[in-house]
């Protein structure tokens, strides 16, 4: 175990021990042992690296949802990698990630490990993410919609949290996406609606993805815009300031 402690012992808190670390530990031992590892360095914060390796381990589950993952995917998430993490810690990331699908690994049974060390707003950044690679080619399939509800019920997200992640992906399918995003019924007031993007403005504002670093808090802003996005929706629809 001595050769992976450049990346367990110095930036991976959440990995000792427990499905992930075993799981962590052969996969980043294989590919970086003696290297260095712009994507998961031992000079960045735990919960940062914890937060990146949670990631792949999880892309891995969904791309594996219907089968073999698919030419498309990779291309999607390389994509996704390259925008939020640089090109070597992108290349770095996708070295990791192709290793992770070559193995067999339990979704829900590192979800929950993730649940017991991760905070909320991790997680529910965790899922967006997620969201964000699964729509990228604009539809999610049955089986994919699946796993990352079952997922996201094993890291402890609530079902108004999940429908509020995933309904801007749906906004040309759900009429009533605005009011998903903002966790409020088609029937509440102007004040109600009012409140709630406050509350939601609040509940995913970056600053509360600090501890993950700069790279995160950007991916974070996101879901943040989504929530005002749905907010001047439906100021313009229904007319008030």
């Amino acid at each position: 175990m001595a050769k992976f402690a450049k990346w367990i012992g110095g930036g991976l808190g959440l990995m000792m021990g427990g499905p992930i670390g075993a799981l962590v530990g052969f996969t980043l031992g294989a590919l970086f042992d003696g290297k260095d590892n712009a994507f998961i360095s031992s000079q960045k914060k735990s919960a940062e690296s914890d937060f990146k390796m949670s990631l792949l381990v999880l892309i891995a589950c969904v791309m594996k949802a219907d089968g073999e993952p698919k030419k498309s995917e990779l291309d999607v998430v390389k994509r996704f990698l390259m925008a939020n993490f640089g090109e070597q810690g992108a290349l770095d990331a996708l070295k990791i990630l192709k290793e992770l699908l070559t193995r067999e690994i339990n979704a829900l049974e590192m979800a929950r490990q993730i649940n017991v060390r991760m905070n909320y707003s991790s997680k529910l950044e965790l899922l967006h993410l997620l969201f964000h690679i699964a729509y990228a080619d604009g539809e999610v399939s049955p089986r994919e919609l699946n796993l990352l509800q079952h997922i996201s019920a094993a890291l402890g997200i609530s079902t108004l949290d999940f429908n509020s992640i995933r309904a801007p992906y749906t906004k040309t399918q759900d009429v009533n996406w605005t009011y998903k995003v903002l966790e409020i019924e088609p029937t509440a007031t102007n004040d109600e609606i009012k409140k709630a993007y406050r509350k939601m403005a609040m509940k995913y504002h970056p600053d509360k993805l600090n501890s993950l670093g700069e790279e995160l808090k950007k991916a974070g802003e996101e879901k943040f815009k989504s929530v005002k996005d749905a907010y001047d929706s439906l100021k313009k629809q229904r007319n008030f300031a």
